[in-house]
Order: structure tokens, then C-alpha cells, then sequence
């Protein structure tokens, strides 16, 4: 079920795609397990529960949608070796929970192109069918991406191979709904996207400000909130991890300013929170907290 508040006059809504479980270490780069699991207890197979949730933001140009989760063109095989559940069309049902469909979504802004992000983009038309053709899941919006992004996804190199797939995006060129961006951008008034370089080259986090207000979603910039406490915890995904610790450095610094709202994508069990300063430094106050899984200590 999504998360519904406004952000001024800005009503907003915290939906997902469901969650899968991912090595921990992949999101803790060099950090020892020993450390890192105070945070997160990893299972027998050393993976964690990860979020992949999105943002839906009613504004004056329309429903913006920030990313679109793993989606539903995968396999079973996928499903079971990431402990995904077997439902189809996450997200589609959070966003009938938020009051609309997907023929309603405007804009898709997408923060960057890994699977996990932008999945969602495309469906399979007839979902019992795998060779089916692939659709727009949302077939009257503009879908923005970043043209490095762009780039770096359809000329990949061996490290960045596994994160892209074409399906995700090629039929949106087919219908002209793919729309290439450069920079940050002004979505619609009080909604506007950054670029945060790190995670990828033109990684894009979220801004949506109204009546003094402000909340920040953050994406794969900081997808963990002890992340933005431990600068120097970069997740191994990061392509260049000094660049990811200055962005969260400076993000740090802009959402303590405006007391944002932080919204966090993967974390798998802090929703959203804000920056609170300390004799020890800055520190995350919770403010929606989930339960990543049972104790069965």
C-alpha cells in the first residue's frame, strides 16, 4: 500500500514494485560484514531485503512518476533466485491504491536505467506469453532520461552490462515517448530533478519543494539511510565512489538546510526520515519505519 502526504499543496504518494533480495555486500561496498550487518541481519545466502519503491507526485503539468521498479519481464527462474513473490504488476496495484492508472501517468521521470529502476517502463502485452510483444506500461506519458545515461546504457562496458536491457527501453523509441534531457530539469512547478554523478554517470535524484516544504528522493544516490550518516559507506554498484560521497556530502547539506523529508528506495526499513544535527554529527531520524523480516533469533 503507498504512503500518501503533501508536500505543501503537492499531494505525493511513496509506491512500489515489491522488493527482492540482493547480496549485502553489493550494497556496502567495502564495508565489513561485521559492521554492516548491525544494520540489516543478511540471510543464510548473505542477501538482504531491498525496497524498490517509486515516487508519484500530483502537480500542475500532471502525474510525474519517478522510476518503475524491476517490472514483470522476468523469469521465474529470476523471481526465485531474487525472492521475489510471484504477483504481477506491483506497482500498477500501488498506483490504483494512489487513485490512478497507468493511462493517467503524464511524465516518467526515470533517475537512471539499471533494471531495477526502469523495469517497469515496458510490459510484456500478453503476460502468460513471454514472447509477446513488449509495450509501454504507461502509454500516454513522456518518459525523460539523462543523455549520458542514455548512452552509457546502450554502449555498456563488462562491468555495466548485467544492470541494462534494451527491452526496457527500445520500444519507447518505437512510439516516441523516449525523451532525452540534458541536465537538471524542471519537471513541473515545485518538482524538479538533479543530477548526482556516482552511482552511475548522470545519476538523478528528486526535489519536490512547495510552502517551505521539502522532500528529497533520494534514488541509488543514497539508497540506505545509514549511507547518508557514513559517507564513506559507498555500495559496490557505484561506478566512481568518491563522486557518490561529495553528492551525498552536498545532499546532506541542502536537506539539513530545508529540513527535507527524505525518501529512501531500497532501504527495507527506513521509508523516509529527516537530517537531525548532534555532538556525534548528523544523525537520521525515522519517520515511516517498515519491518524487513521476522526476527527468528
Amino acid at each position: 500500500m503507498p504512503y500518501s502526504f503533501q508536500v505543501g499543496s503537492l499531494p505525493c504518494h511513496i509506491v512500489s514494485d515489491g522488493q527482492q533480495l540482493i547480496d549485502g555486500g553489493s550494497f556496502f561496498g567495502l564495508v565489513p560484514r561485521v559492521l554492516w550487518e548491525r544494520i540489516i541481519r543478511p540471510d543464510a545466502r548473505n542477501r538482504i531485503p531491498a525496497q524498490m519503491r517509486c515516487l508519484l507526485v500530483q502537480s500542475e503539468a500532471g502525474l510525474i512518476l519517478v522510476d518503475t521498479g524491476q517490472g514483470d519481464k522476468i523469469t521465474a527462474e529470476y523471481r526465485t533466485e531474487f525472492g521475489m513473490d510471484s504477483s504481477s504488476r506491483r506497482l500498477e496495484a500501488d498506483l490504483r491504491h494512489a487513485g490512478c492508472r497507468p493511462e493517467d501517468v503524464d511524465i516518467v521521470l526515470l533517475t537512471h536505467l539499471h533494471a531495477d529502476h526502469c523495469g517497469g517502463n515496458t510490459r510484456l502485452r500478453d503476460p502468460a506469453d513471454a514472447e509477446s510483444e513488449v509495450v509501454p506500461t504507461f502509454p500516454n506519458a513522456r518518459y525523460l532520461i539523462q543523455r549520458l545515461e542514455m548512452a552509457e546504457a546502450t554502449f555498456p562496458n563488462e562491468r555495466t552490462r548485467g544492470h541494462y536491457f534494451p527491452e526496457n527501453w527500445e520500444p519507447l523509441r518505437r512510439t516516441g515517448q523516449m525523451e532525452i534531457v540534458d541536465g537538471d530539469q524542471e519537471l513541473a512547478a515545485g518538482v524538479r530533478s538533479v543530477t548526482v554523478p556516482g552511482h552511475t554517470g548522470s545519476m538523478q535524484v528528486v526535489w519536490v519543494e512547495d510552502a517551505g516544504e521539502s522532500l528529497l528522493f533520494l534514488g541509488d544516490a543514497c539508497s540506505w539511510a545509514a549511507h547518508l550518516e557514513r559517507l564513506a559507506w559507498v555500495p559496490a554498484f557505484d561506478l566512481e565512489p568518491m563522486r557518490s560521497i561529495e553528492g551525498k556530502r552536498n545532499l546532506r547539506r541542502q536537506a539539513e538546510e530545508k529540513d527535507a523529508l527524505l525518501v529512501f528506495q531500497h532501504d527495507s526499513q527506513v521509508v523516509t526520515g529527516r537530517l537531525r544535527g548532534g555532538e556525534r554529527g548528523v544523525r537520521l531520524e525515522p519517520e515511516i519505519t517498515e519491518v524487513a523480516w521476522p526476527d527468528e533469533s
